[in-house]
């Protein structure tokens, strides 16, 4: 079904789920200060994050790579993913476990938050997302961004804390510990996740 034929002219996701995962800044080549740093911790947290995506997927659950652009204006989430896993990168490894599949949606953002001046947020209404699944890089920053973002527009919050990584876990834990007390947001290891029961379903 195309988008006119939905009778919506602006956009049209095929799949309907109260819940979704997100995967932040993933793809990420961590060519930066500190990048390496993250690497250690990124690395065992992308494995984490693999298992649950391929969950996710099998019970038809949306997938949406909320990745930061990087500052590279003409280029693309597709060019992003491309220069990741051939250019000989720090954050190659990661790149590979997580590269996206052909029914993952994808959201370029400018900034931290996964929200601030991108499509995510209309996206996530055409899903019929209520429940928001975030996993990525780094914990402290960008997923903490993105998860103040989304309680503010009154979603709920799921982060299993093995799937994320911050340049050290003294930051991580102050990030969970943030999101568990002001955002209200379950924190529990990416096993305990069950995707059993829910309404997800692609027309």
């Amino acid at each position: 079904m195309t988008s006119s034929q939905s009778g919506d002219l602006h956009g049209f996701a095929p799949d309907q789920s109260p819940t979704v995962l997100l995967l932040i800044d993933v793809i990420n080549d961590m060519e930066f200060p500190g990048g390496e740093d993250l690497l250690v911790h990124a690395l065992p947290a992308a494995r984490e994050i693999a298992a649950l995506k391929q969950r996710a997927s099998s019970a038809g659950i949306p997938v949406i790579y909320v990745n930061d652009n990087f500052g590279r204006w003409r280029s693309d989430f597709t060019l992003q993913v491309r220069h990741c896993l051939e250019d000989n990168v720090r954050g190659g490894p990661v790149a590979e476990l997580l590269r996206p599949g052909e029914r993952d949606y994808f959201v370029l953002k400018p900034k931290h938050s996964g929200f601030f001046a991108s499509s995510l947020e209309i996206l996530l209404r055409y899903l019929g997302a209520r429940t928001l699944i975030l996993t990525g890089f780094a914990g402290d920053i960008c997923v903490l961004y993105t998860a103040n973002d989304a309680y503010m527009r009154d979603f709920e919050l799921i982060v299993p804390e093995d799937c994320i990584a911050s340049e050290s876990v003294e930051a991580n834990q102050h990030a969970l510990g943030q999101m568990r007390r002001f955002l209200k947001t379950k924190i529990c290891p990416g096993a305990e996740i069950s995707f059993d029961g829910l309404d997800a379903s692609t027309p």
